[in-house]
């Protein structure tokens, strides 16, 4: 017991620090990889529970998915419930193997409780008492849910979220188009912090379209039914390219660095866009050259 416990001690510094440590590894990403983004850098919590949760692409370009981030016995988890993982790709179904993953919303205690048993239940319990910690201390403030006699919020202006069309496509941006965030990560593996809207580029045209791009503009006399976007699809190929990456113009040159953060591009949808579509060109001093209309 002695010899033991001095071998132990001796792989320790004075301070208590293992004097062996392992030098921390960079990832990076492989050529093949299907998506650019990092696993380790995809981290977060729910905004409604505050848990840890793990962000992953899946298949079919849908939108990526919040796994619970540690695995579980596949025994514990219901077949329709289980998820594996495959070169950084989430798929809705077990692999084959003893261990699977959750989705979050399956064990959130902030939403209805699933007919869990066993394993999931005391683990969601687990949760709902780190939740309850983060409320005690201030460090998870959830909003309140919306009074019945109160009048519905303003939806943000379209300014805030301008329509982008490039690569003969139409999205909805996440934000005002100087404050979209570059989703490339630096050497020091933080996040970019220039925006991808770049002055020294070639910008961009505010044009008014046909709302519906199959309608003649001879067909619509109304005001409201045209559409007011940036325009990018006249840039050449590769500038279309930096803006769907969502990367600035330093990192549009860089394909070894990664993605740290998802790219926050919408589909334009008329139907459920509807309180960001703008009618008019924006009040702002452009350049001749990026003002238009067809």
């Amino acid at each position: 017991m002695h010899a033991t416990s001095t071998a132990a001690t001796t792989d320790l510094a004075w301070d208590g620090s293992p004097k062996h440590r392992q030098p921390p590894r960079f990832l990076r990403v492989a050529p093949d990889s299907p998506t650019r983004l990092l696993r380790a850098a995809q981290q977060g919590r729910c905004a409604d529970c505050g848990n840890r949760i793990e962000w992953y692409e899946r298949t079919g370009g849908r939108n990526p998915v919040p796994l619970h981030p540690h695995e579980l016995p596949a025994a514990a988890v219901p077949t329709s419930q289980r998820w594996h993982i495959n070169s950084g790709i989430a798929h809705p179904a077990g692999d084959g193997s003893p261990w699977c993953r959750v989705r979050h919303r399956a064990l959130c205690p902030a939403h209805t409780a699933e007919p869990h048993t066993g394993l999931l239940k005391a683990l969601r319990r687990s949760m709902a008492l780190h939740t309850r910690r983060l409320r005690d201390t201030g460090q998870l403030t959830p909003p309140p849910p919306p009074h019945p006699d109160s009048p519905p919020a303003h939806p943000p202006t379209s300014q805030a979220r301008p329509v982008v069309q490039l690569l003969c496509l139409r999205y909805l941006a996440p934000r005002p188009l100087e404050h979209i965030p570059c989703v490339a990560q630096t050497r020091a593996r933080r996040r970019c912090p220039h925006p991808v809207l770049d002055t020294n580029a070639l910008p961009g045209t505010w044009i008014l379209t046909p709302l519906h791009p199959g309608h003649h503009p001879g067909q619509l006399p109304l005001a409201e039914l045209w559409l007011a976007l940036y325009d990018l699809t006249h840039l050449p190929y590769s500038e279309q390219l930096r803006w769907r990456a969502q990367r600035c113009t330093a990192h549009a040159t860089a394909p070894q660095a990664a993605d740290i953060a998802r790219t926050t591009w919408e589909p334009f949808n008329p139907a459920t866009h509807h309180q960001h579509i703008q009618h008019h060109l924006p009040d702002t001093t452009l350049h001749p050259a990026q003002r238009g209309r067809r």
